[in-house]
C-alpha cells in the first residue's frame, strides 16, 4: 500500500485512497457480491478507492492517479513474492458490484470504489500473455520510423 500512495498524482492531489482487507469473514462478505467470483482463493485484498477532486483548468486526473497506484502496487506486490491482478471493469460497470463493496467496507459517498487487488500466493506458475513485438509498438523519433 504504500508503494500505491507513494505513486504521483497530477497536481498532487492525491485522489488515491486504499484499504486492505485479510480479516477472513469481511473477505467473504465482500466476495458475495463479487460476481461472477474472482479472486476468491487469495488471503487478502487491496480495494482502491478515488475521490473525483478537480485539479489543472477544472480537469480531474483521479484515473490517472489510481492507475499509477496500482501499477506500483502490482509491481512491488510481485516483488514481495506474491500475486495479484488487476480488477477494476468487473466491479465499475452496470452491476455497480464497487458500490455493494464500499458499502460493506463503511465508504463514504464522496469516494468511490474502482478496483480492487487479491493479493496472494499463486495456486500455479502465472501464464504471462503474449505480447506484440518491441518493433510493433515502439520507434524512435516518429511514427514507424526505422
Amino acid at each position: 500500500m504504500e508503494a500505491g500512495l507513494a505513486a504521483p498524482s497530477g497536481c498532487n492531489k492525491q485522489t488515491t485512497s486504499l484499504i486492505a482487507v485479510d480479516e477472513p469473514e469481511l473477505l467473504k462478505k465482500l466476495h458475495e457480491v463479487i460476481l461472477p467470483p474472482v479472486g476468491e482463493s487469495a488471503p487478502a485484498m487491496i480495494c482502491v478507492l478515488t475521490q473525483r477532486i478537480p485539479a489543472y483548468r477544472d480537469r480531474c486526473f483521479a484515473s490517472q492517479d489510481y492507475s499509477a497506484a496500482i501499477e506500483n502496487m502490482l509491481l512491488t506486490i510481485v516483488e514481495l513474492g506474491y500475486e495479484s491482478c488487476w480488477y477494476e471493469g468487473h466491479i465499475t460497470d452496470e452491476d455497480k458490484i464497487g458500490n455493494k463493496m464500499a458499502r460493506i467496507l463503511g465508504v463514504p459517498d464522496d469516494y468511490e470504489l474502482v478496483c480492487f487487488l487479491p493479493v496472494g500466493r499463486a495456486e500455479s506458475v502465472p501464464q504471462v500473455p503474449k505480447k506484440k513485438s518491441f518493433e510493433e509498438r515502439a520507434w524512435f523519433n516518429g511514427f514507424k520510423n526505422n
